[in-house]
């Protein structure tokens, strides 16, 4: 597309409009082909956060996380699993479609936006389980709790922004596809999921606190959990996310040309 046609009268609504469309087709794709449908959306948060309040309570003696712990584990699942699927999806989101890349005439940063829109309805569908055992289990809720659509926020533009590194990066070195895979896993475990922050020894604290998603979780759990607030997190968090999405834009821009040579 020309710099004259990304600067045309409609072309926003119309990025909107085939963002959308792009979105529902994955969504149509995913439910109409599995038969538990929406159930899938909510299974694998619901089962992990199972296997570790099995474990963390059952089985060990917990010193981590907070009461009810099984809300607490799944008030940071929900958004693990989004950011994982979505982190997943990034390193084929040009390969996949790789003949509608090259020929599309909208800005090609929809092929990252759509695994974040996508993924993130299904977030959303699968937030009426917290709800229900938060319920269940007593969980009080607080004014904080208005802190959690910020949450939603940040998420979004670190999402955008390391789709928008990832997913040419993964065209340019396919290598870096199982990389992202493994790095994944073990950034599972070097984020505040089944602990928090504050369960941290020193001096690994103040080093977690630099993982985007400490303070982006911690505003997911302090509606529930008011001791949960730390400061210093929340605020690296919404640092390096500005930084990880400016600079996703700028490779963005930089990578355009080569990753369509490539494909």
């Amino acid at each position: 597309m020309s710099h004259a046609a990304v600067g045309a009268p409609g072309t926003p609504r119309r990025y909107l409009h085939s963002l959308w469309l792009l979105s529902a087709r994955d969504l149509k794709v995913r439910y109409a082909t599995s038969f538990l449908g929406y159930v899938w959306s909510v299974l694998d948060p619901l089962v992990m956060s199972l296997i570790y309040w099995f474990v963390f309570t059952q089985v060990f003696k917990r010193s981590v996380g907070e009461d009810p712990y099984i809300v607490f584990l799944i008030v940071a699942l929900l958004p693990w699993v989004w950011f994982n699927t979505s982190v997943s999806d990034f390193t084929r989101a040009f390969r996949k479609d790789s003949r509608l890349v090259r020929s599309t005439s909208i800005p090609r940063s929809i092929w990252v936006n759509r695994i974040v829109l996508s993924k993130g309805v299904e977030f959303l569908f699968s937030l009426p389980v917290l709800v229900v055992f938060a319920i269940l289990n007593g969980a009080t809720v607080t004014w904080a709790l208005f802190w959690f659509p910020v949450a939603v926020i940040l998420q979004v533009m670190l999402l955008v922004g390391l789709g928008l590194l990832v997913a040419p990066l993964c065209v340019l070195y396919t290598d870096l596809e199982r990389t992202t895979a493994l790095i994944l896993r073990a950034l599972f475990y070097a984020s505040p999921v089944i602990y928090s922050v504050r369960d941290l020894p020193a001096p690994f604290d103040v080093i977690g606190s630099f993982n985007p998603l400490a303070g982006i979780f911690t505003l997911y759990r302090v509606g529930f959990f008011p001791d949960q607030w730390e400061t210093m997190p929340v605020i690296i968090s919404v640092v390096i996310t500005v930084v990880i999405f400016v600079l996703g834009v700028w490779t963005f821009k930089s990578l355009e040309r080569p990753v369509l040579k490539e494909l």
